[in-house]
């Protein structure tokens, strides 16, 4: 386990005209599930196929079509439920959920209200090294995606795409335990790292796989201390949902600007409106999307069409006994078997693949050494070619026979990071090219007395210099490196060029 202190939430506090203020934040993130078939149809879920090219009958709302539930996607709901510690309900059922879009054939959305297959859980956000706190899950529910509106490819007419239409989501909802802006961006991180651990959801932001309702609202210091001992919503500020946010940074900004366009209302008299806005990053401001609709507005019902989902016990046990091993877990492991500090574990845990890379890697060598050239050499040169490590030109072989090579003494760590670029940008066996290439690290002691002696020999002002302070001893360092090619080893240098200077 990790070794955290748990912290009580700190608000982010915004100074208004007239007061101090402090923001309060839920979330609904909205995760599409990893699955190459939609929540109620065979079309497939396949992103950036041609426009209306993924769309069943079922999905078109065609006369008579009925909805079949995909077992694969209750699954994945069920692991996701159980990757966040949550309650999985034995019994769940689907309502319809009524409005109107013209990207929704059906003029309902199919939904979880009343029985979602997920109750509540928790996520761990790590806001700084040691330092952790909860945010409790309330409910995970399973629910079909709409289309997409189209209104750029014609100045007097919009388009639809319904590729989306019926791709399974699901919804995951945050309490109100969020205090700032950076805090639900290392909330969002967090369950990203975890649905993509769990491999219940990629993750794309980009696509729109993974996207956020940030509900915000405000209120005065100690109220939200009020609402924790009584759960009573009146005490915190109206709040208004930004919708479908799908970037780490834009989420922060609209939280930062949304609490302060609240605080000028308020201060100035008047009360703000619960309702849905949009975020503009070219004018950084939120706008009026619609009125924020209540439960009884969407006239939900149970859907007439699709049975209650009863999940046996032993199913629901046999999905917890497949699940990976989770980032914390991961984390606290390499922490303590390779002694990396909490930030080498934090980088190296990041994605599945960077962990197996390093596992690899590390496998019976020095871990801090093998973490080292993973973030220090590999890392950099990646991000130098914009690569990422499933594309890596170097194999965890091949950086593992660099460290072996550090570690038996056969090249010095200036020669191990050239090495490392012939292997990048030609490939080949590590040890084979030192041996092909004359890199092997000169340790004959003999052969570096000689190159010490003959420097010594010919710059006697210096040695001079380097009797009186030390610290110049560095300078004939350098020159047998040089005098070298770099392949002397530096710890024998070091030592001689000390023993013949009397140092």
């Amino acid at each position: 386990m990790l070794d955290l202190t748990y912290e009580s939430p700190k608000p982010k506090v915004i100074a208004g005209a007239k007061h101090d203020w402090e923001l309060v934040i839920g979330m609904e993130v909205h995760a599409q599930v990893s699955s190459q078939a939609k929540l109620f149809s065979g079309a497939s879920t396949e992103f950036g196929a041609e426009p209306n090219a993924n769309v069943s009958f079922v999905d078109s709302a065609m006369p008579g079509m009925l909805p079949v539930i995909n077992e694969f996607c209750v699954e994945q709901a069920v692991r996701t439920g159980l990757g966040l510690k949550a309650d999985i309900n034995l019994h769940s059922a689907f309502d319809r959920k009524n409005y109107f879009y013209p990207d929704l054939p059906q003029g309902y959305q199919i939904s979880q209200l009343y029985h979602p297959i997920v109750g509540e859980g928790e996520v761990l956000v790590e806001l700084e090294p040691g330092v952790a706190r909860n945010v409790r899950i309330e409910r995970i529910h399973l629910e079909q995606d709409a289309g997409k509106s189209i209104h750029d490819m014609d100045p007097a007419m919009s388009f639809v795409d319904l590729n989306r239409t019926g791709v399974a989501l699901m919804e995951i909802v945050s309490r109100p335990d969020i205090r700032g802006p950076e805090e639900a961006a290392a909330y969002i991180t967090k369950l990203r790292q975890i649905l993509r651990y769990l491999g219940t959801c990629d993750g794309n932001m980009q696509n729109g796989n993974l996207r956020a309702d940030v509900n915000v609202s405000i209120c005065r210091p100690g109220d939200y201390e009020r609402y924790q001992e009584t759960q009573d919503f009146s005490h915190l500020g109206t709040r208004c949902e930004i919708k479908n946010m799908n970037s780490m940074r834009f989420i922060q900004a609209a939280i930062e600007i949304e609490a302060r366009r609240q605080i000028a209302i308020v201060e100035a008299g008047g009360s703000v409106d619960q309702e849905t806005r949009l975020y503009d990053p070219d004018k950084n401001e939120t706008r009026s999307m619609r009125s924020k609709e209540e439960a009884h507005d969407y006239r939900y019902f149970p859907d007439p069409d699709l049975l209650p989902l009863e999940i046996e016990q032993a199913w629901v046990d046999d999905i917890a006994a497949t699940l990976p091993e989770l980032p914390d877990a991961k984390k606290a492991r390499f922490m303590g078997d390779f002694g990396l500090t909490d930030y080498d574990a934090s980088v190296l845990t990041a994605e599945t693949d960077t962990a197996a890379y390093f596992e690899a890697v590390a496998d019976g060598r020095d871990g801090k050494q093998a973490a080292n050239w993973v973030i220090n050499e590999l890392f950099g040169r990646l991000k130098k070619d914009d690569t990422d490590i499933t594309a890596s030109p170097v194999s965890p072989a091949q950086l593992g026979g660099i460290v072996d090579l550090i570690a038996k003494g056969d090249i010095s760590g200036k020669i191990a990071k050239d090495l490392f670029e012939i292997v990048y940008t030609e490939g080949g066996d590590p040890a084979e090219i030192v041996e092909a290439r004359g890199m092997k690290q000169v340790t004959d002691t003999g052969a570096i007395e000689a190159a010490v002696d003959e420097i010594i020999a010919a710059n006697p002002a210096q040695v001079e210099k380097a009797q009186q302070n030390p610290k110049l001893a560095g300078w004939f360092v350098g020159q047998v490196m040089k005098a070298t090619g770099g392949k002397a080893n530096p710890k024998a240098v070091n030592e001689i060029v000390s023993a013949k200077l009397g140092l």
